[in-house]
Formats: structure tokens, C-alpha cells, sequence
């Protein structure tokens, strides 16, 4: 059996990008604010590339002969992103400081992705996983920059008081 953790990887990438979906979507319904007519759009461009990201993923899981998560109750079972009810009472930032969370979670998987596939010798996956972290990254660093923050790309840094 090959590529047997990058599988793994590109699994539990199926759980969580599914789920982030459905955060983003829940910002999406949710946000209220000054900044609505600008941001609720802005939830369609994330939900998209997440879902542009979802599907990339499971499709080379089945490439490599390996089945993705395709139930919602293998997705809630899997995913390492938690379930909030929707509400209108959290502010626009606290929702953006959400988004901020699960984009560094899914960029720590991405780089497992990295090593794992390197380590494996699946270039063509380690170049999926290199790209989409590189997107997932841009978009920290948007919101972030919306939260008057630098980006904290590095893991180190986020320990750091700014």
C-alpha cells in the first residue's frame, strides 16, 4: 500500500474542509453590521475556494485508491474543526477571528500534508498541499490585516504579544 499517511491526510482534509465550509457558510447567514455589504460576498469567494479545495482533495484520494469521507455524519465524526449553533450576537470581528482559527488549522494540516507526502515521495499530492496552504495563508493574512493584526503566519510569532 502506497502513500498510506498521505491518504490519511487527505482524509481527515475531506472532514475539515466540509466542516469549514459550513463555518464560513454559518458567517455568511449570520454577520450583521456596517461591513455586511462588503464581507457577505467575501464569504462566497472563501466558501468557493474551500469547496474548490474539497474537491481537488477527494479527487486524489480516489486517485490513489483511497475512499474520501462522503456523509455528514463521517464529516462531524472526523473533523478536528468544532460545531457552533449560528447566532446573530457575535460581532463581525469575532466572527473574522473565527475564520482566522480555522484557516491556521487547516494550514497546520496542510504542512502535515507537506511533510508526510515528501516523506512518502508523492510530489504531485505535495504540490496540492503546498498550494493550497499558500491560499489558506493569504487568506489569514487578509483577515488578519481586517483585525489590524499582522499575520502570525509563523507559529512562533502567534506566541508573541503584538
Amino acid at each position: 500500500m502506497k502513500f498510506e499517511q498521505t491518504k490519511e491526510v487527505l482524509n481527515q482534509l475531506v472532514a475539515d474542509l466540509s466542516q469549514f465550509s459550513v463555518v464560513i457558510h454559518q458567517t455568511h447567514w449570520y454577520m450583521r453590521g456596517p461591513e455586511f455589504l462588503t464581507l457577505h460576498p467575501k464569504m462566497d469567494e472563501y466558501m468557493d475556494q474551500i469547496n474548490d479545495q474539497l474537491d481537488v482533495v477527494s479527487e486524489r484520494l480516489i486517485t490513489l485508491d483511497g475512499a474520501p469521507y462522503s456523509t455528514l455524519q463521517e464529516f462531524a465524526d472526523h473533523t478536528g474543526i468544532a460545531d457552533e449553533i449560528g447566532t446573530y450576537e457575535r460581532s463581525i470581528p469575532e466572527r473574522m477571528e473565527k475564520l482566522v482559527e480555522g484557516y491556521r488549522y487547516l494550514a497546520d494540516l496542510y504542512q502535515k500534508g507537506i511533510d508526510v507526502s515528501g516523506d512518502e515521495g508523492d510530489d504531485s499530492t505535495q504540490d496540492i498541499f503546498i498550494a493550497n496552504k499558500t491560499d489558506i495563508e493569504k487568506n489569514i493574512w487578509m483577515l488578519q490585516a481586517k483585525l489590524g493584526k499582522a499575520p502570525g503566519i509563523d507559529a512562533d510569532s502567534r506566541t508573541k504579544t503584538r
